[in-house]
This record gives C-alpha cells, structure tokens and sequence, in this order.
C-alpha cells in the first residue's frame, strides 16, 4: 500500500525533474516535457499547473515551426519570486536581489569598519536584508528565500558558522539568527562552496560535472563539484585547501598554524611581495600614488601597475601566480577536474595570474591530468558569493520543491 508520505516524495521528485527538465530545455511543450522525463502526460500537466499557479513557469509563444497542431511552449519565469543573497566577509557585507532566473534587479555592499564587533555587523546585514525584501515586495515578487556565504566551516544541518578564522568567529547560529528576523527559508554554506554552485548554475560551470573554484580574498577557500555534486567530506568541512600546508616556517596564518596556502596566495600576499620587491630596490610607480606610504598600497593598484610594465608589481604577482599554481596543480593530480576557476578578489588580476597559472600548473601536473584542462576566471568575479548564496535558493526550490 502506497502511503501518503511515499506520494508526497513521489510528486516531490517529479516535480523536480519537470522543472529542470524546462530550465535545461526551454522553451519546449508539454508534450516535449513527457517526453525528456519520461512521465506520462496527466501527470506532467498536473505537475505544470501547479508550476503554473505558483508563477515559477510560465507559457509563452505558440508553437509555429514544429511538427504537429500548435502549442504554447513552456519557460521558467522570471516572475516566480526573488531570493536575496549575501556575502558576510572580513571587511564588507554584499547583498544581491535577484529574480526566479537570478536577474540581478537590485544590489548593495557595504564596507565595515575596522574593530567593529559582530553584533553591529550582524545588526548591518539585518538592515540590507530587509531594504531587499522592500524592493522585492514593491515589485509585487514572492520572497523566495535568504541564501548566506560565510567564510569559514559551517553545520549544514543546523545552519552554524563553526569556525570562521579570519572573522574570529566560533559557533554563531547564522541560520536561527536570520530566521528570528526574517519568517523566509534560510539557506547558509561556506563562500567558496556557495559561489561553486552559482559557477554551476549561472557561471563559468554551467554543463561542468566536476570542476574546482578558488576564491581568494583575505583567505582562500575552495569548493570542489564531483560528478554534479559538492564534495563535502564526512561532516561538511571538505574543500579548505587554503589550508594546506605549503610551507612549515611560512607566515602564520589565521586559523593559527604556519604555511599555510593562502598565506601565499591572498592579495595581501601580493601586497607583501610587492613591498619585499622595494626594499630589494626593485623601481615601482606604486608609491606616488599611495602618497609614498606603504600601508596605503592597495591590491589593485598594484595589480593596475602591473599591467604598466612596473617591475616591483609585476614581480609580485608573479611570485603569487607561482604559488597559485603549484597549489592548482597539485589539486589537479587529486581530482581531475576538467575545469579550474579562478574568483574572489584575485579575479581583478586574473588576466595577469592566469598565464603564470597556466604554465606552473602544465609543467608540474602530470600529463594525463591537464589534458584538456581548462583554467579559467569567474563568471561573477567578485559576486560569485553572493550569486552562489542565490544558488542556494534556487537550488532548494528545483530539487526540493514543496507545495503541499
């Protein structure tokens, strides 16, 4: 006897399948939908009046090009909703509002100032997040959810950021925090693993199976797609390659051991290298611009500089792109990926890294593992996180829709 929690998961799923099978496909017909999923046609317009209803598709243009008697096609709409997405990271909050098909129609970054404590910076992000839900209501949207990227290992099951080195942040209850502000579902993952599912959905990734993303900003974090799926390990924490251990008597890094791989990768690193290139007398341009002050150098000026041909600054990044790569291209002997991105801040200086990435990571990997590698930079450059924290959303909605 087939109970009504089996039927449930039994609609669940196919509902699932009917609405990838339109977001791969569109726009196609009823008819058309029967036929990629494999579900008889009674079922399948069940299932698409119910999409129907709720507004995540919509019908559009009559068939006039195709065999048979005409048919409205089938798309997902845009109008479905929004979901908000946003990125919590050591000196700045991101918030992106976006649509059903991940339209940005709205934006907003914030910087934080230095020493501010986690209540302020909890209390700021508060305050984006409901300026989005009014931006979304005053466009007559359905709120769909709250997706969060933190930097740090998180509890998927009770939504926890357990450890986050470079904020100094230990078991905070991100998701039963929002939720007592915010009556939405609530969606938290670590940054690199969020924005390696926006890479997957509306990025660099899209058709990738088994791909690695790097971000790199004040520390590195990675996530790793292995065969369509987020590779997480036996408790959720997988993936923090930025930590391992490169060089025992290197610089201490946040989490507190020595060497570790993103103390060598980070723009600040390329910071450090660039001011060890002036000391070594190296000629730069750099210091008339940071008013001849080096605490006043910036990533991206060096990186700008570069471009320029200065030799303190293209000296920097280049020593970083080494270390990059040599750290891609043991991961790449590990996973085989067919795809590597390159996102975060490092993204403003991809088209000068990427060509040292490259070569280091050719000449070191083994043969049989670069063959036909690609190594590439994000979609999203700086907003992969917070379009992965989308991903959550919508991530949820196409696999796990639930309109009992």
């Amino acid at each position: 006897m087939v109970t009504t929690a089996d039927q449930n998961l039994v609609r669940k799923f196919n509902t699932a399948v009917v609405l990838n099978t339109i977001r791969h496909h569109a726009p196609l017909s009823r008819a058309e939908v029967a036929k990629h999923t494999g579900l008889n046609r009674s079922t399948v317009s069940q299932i698409i009046n119910t999409l129907l209803d709720r507004k995540l598709v919509q019908e559009t243009i009559l068939q006039s090009d195709r065999v048979g008697r005409p048919g409205l096609l089938l798309e997902l709409n845009p109008a479905g909703g929004f979901a908000i997405g946003l990125e919590i990271g050591v000196n700045y909050i991101t918030l992106v509002m976006t649509d059903f098909l991940a339209n940005v129609l709205w934006r907003e970054r914030r910087k934080l100032e230095v020493n501010i404590n986690i209540d302020q910076i909890l209390e700021t992000a508060y305050k984006m997040t409901e300026a989005a839900i009014q931006k979304g209501h005053a466009l007559n949207l359905t709120p769909l959810g709250i997706g969060l990227g933190v930097p740090g290992l998180v509890d998927l099951q009770h939504g926890e950021l357990k450890f986050a080195p470079n904020l100094g942040w230990t078991n905070i209850p991100i998701s039963s925090l929002w939720s007592q502000h915010f009556n939405l579902p609530i969606f938290v993952d670590n940054e690199a693993k969020a924005a390696a599912l926006g890479e997957y959905y509306f990025g660099a990734a899209r058709g990738e199976q088994n791909f690695i993303f790097l971000t790199g900003g004040v520390g590195l974090g990675a996530g790793i797609m292995i065969d369509g799926h987020l590779f997480r390990g036996s408790h959720g924490f997988a993936s923090e390659v930025g930590h391992m251990i490169m060089d025992p008597n290197g610089e201490q890094c946040g989490c507190g051991k020595f060497g570790c791989w993103e103390t060598q990768v980070s723009p600040r690193a390329v910071i450090r290298r660039f001011r060890e290139s002036l000391r070594q007398g190296l000629p730069s341009m750099v210091m008339e611009s940071a008013d001849n002050d080096l605490d006043n150098i910036m990533f991206e000026t060096i990186a700008n500089a570069a471009r320029q041909g200065d030799h303190a600054a293209t000296a920097a990044i280049q020593e970083v792109g080494e270390h990059l790569g040599f750290g891609i291209a043991n991961l790449v002997n590990v996973f085989n990926p067919d795809l590597v991105i390159l996102g975060g801040e490092l993204n403003y200086a991809g088209d000068l890294l990427l060509p040292v990435v490259r070569k280091i990571v050719n000449n070191n990997a083994l043969e049989l593992e670069c063959q036909n590698l690609i190594i590439a930079a994000s979609a999203h450059g700086q907003d992969a996180c917070v379009m992965g924290a989308i991903a959550l959303v919508l991530d949820d909605i196409l696999h796990e829709p639930n309109f009992n």
